[in-house]
């Protein structure tokens, strides 16, 4: 049998799941589609996505290191600009980019709060 791979779903590393909450699903608009807390208070594990784009955050020492980066290929990414320039979130004003290696594709990076950065690339 040949080799076949399927979606890829980053770790992303997170400290405090209220500021993952404001960013990933209150900036960003993804929808978290499911959460496990090991015991009363302990770390989080977390899938939020947007369409197609899956990540998991954890707050789990070992998954991962903040401060990862993630690269996606992507359509739609000068309306996403637009929709997140409109909207009223003081830590981040991404700029569009010239998509590296493309004539014409555009690219938009993101910083989560804990310092993992998602690079929205769109090819023409």
């Amino acid at each position: 049998m040949a080799f076949a791979a399927g979606r890829v779903v980053p770790i992303l590393r997170i400290f405090d799941r209220a500021r993952a909450h404001e960013f990933y699903v209150g900036y960003l608009g993804c929808t978290v589609d499911w959460s496990h807390t090991t015991g009363q208070d302990g770390p989080t594990y977390t899938q939020v996505s947007r369409g197609e784009l899956v990540l998991h955050l954890s707050e789990h020492h070992g998954d991962g290191s903040p401060g990862a980066g993630v690269w996606v290929a992507a359509t739609g990414v000068r309306e996403l600009h637009a929709e997140l320039t409109a909207k009223d979130y003081p830590f981040l004003r991404p700029g569009l980019e010239h998509s590296p290696g493309s004539d014409g594709g555009v690219s938009l990076t993101l910083l989560d709060p804990f310092a993992n950065r998602i690079v929205l690339d769109e090819r023409s």
